[in-house]
């Protein structure tokens, strides 16, 4: 009997973001921003922050005082995404913002509407909502369809609660790195981790995603980044939250097929992506 067994168990809407890991310069300067800005709560542990919404934990945040900032030519961080579960949140963010922050842009992108700002050591971060799924558009061969689109802040304002912190169901909806090559990411994103192209309709950009969600994980080369990461400020890995051992069990096989250094830890598993970023996986719980 033939095996007609995928070598890889493709990541499904089961998959989704855990956290992500920034290091920073100074913690006293960057927590208040996501405390009182994006509206996270707090613990700190000596160097390390945590920043959870309802119970769970979304940002963490390692103190290096000797990390520089990272270079011009190295990939790393576009934004990090922080997905709210309404659009009246969106206006309480929106309204954050206002009194403690520079909005730098605001976009509707059919699938979602979304704000865009940098933390104090120029992080990009975004906080958005998603539109619900059945209202994305698709394209004729099934992909979604994205555009970059006015927002009318005015109308998502109208819409606030005047809530000072995300609400629960906030949670870490996708990251967007700056990579030195998109073909090389999105080859190591689909075919050795599991995930789907989604969208590759923008210049210099693709979107992937596990299962059919408009994108996990974002990747491009506008800014021209020419060298892998490095132990600069920045992002250090995010997470890949997997629902069960058997799709942790391929994804670490197909990621080692490929040639790809894998290291097990005691929560999962541990890969860096072709320019150094760190992909944590593991199971859900």
């Amino acid at each position: 009997m033939t095996d007609t067994t995928p070598e890889t168990l493709p990541l499904t809407d089961a998959t989704r973001l855990g956290r992500v890991a920034l290091r920073v310069g100074s913690l006293d300067r960057v927590v208040p921003f996501y405390r009182d800005v994006v509206g996270l709560s707090v613990e700190r542990y000596g160097s390390r922050a945590v920043l959870s919404a309802g119970g769970t934990a979304l940002v963490v945040l390692d103190e290096d005082p000797d990390a520089p900032p990272r270079a011009g030519d190295q990939a790393g961080l576009f934004h990090l995404a922080i997905r709210v579960p309404d659009r009246p949140a969106l206006g309480d963010a929106l309204a954050r913002i206002r009194d403690g922050a520079t909005l730098t842009g605001a976009s509707d992108h059919l699938v979602s509407e979304a704000l865009y700002l940098r933390d104090p050591e120029g992080n990009g971060v975004e906080i958005y909502r998603d539109r619900p799924r059945e209202e994305w558009p698709l394209k004729d061969d099934g992909r979604v369809a994205m555009d970059t689109l006015p927002l009318d802040l005015e109308a998502v304002l109208a819409d606030a609660r005047g809530d000072d912190a995300a609400p629960g169901g906030t949670d870490l909806g996708h990251v967007h790195l700056e990579v030195t090559d998109v073909d090389r990411a999105v080859e190591f994103y689909t075919d050795a981790l599991g995930m789907t192209l989604r969208d590759d309709g923008y210049p210099g950009a693709a979107f992937v995603a596990a299962g059919e969600y408009h994108h996990h994980v974002g990747l491009n080369r506008w800014n021209g980044r020419s060298s892998p990461a490095a132990n600069a400020r920045g992002i250090e890995w995010f997470e890949v939250v997997v629902p069960d051992e058997e799709t942790l069990t391929a994804v670490r096989e197909s990621l080692q097929r490929r040639g790809h250094s894998v290291e097990e830890t005691e929560e999962g598993l541990t890969v860096a992506d072709p320019d150094g970023i760190g992909v944590r996986l593991r199971t859900g719980r």
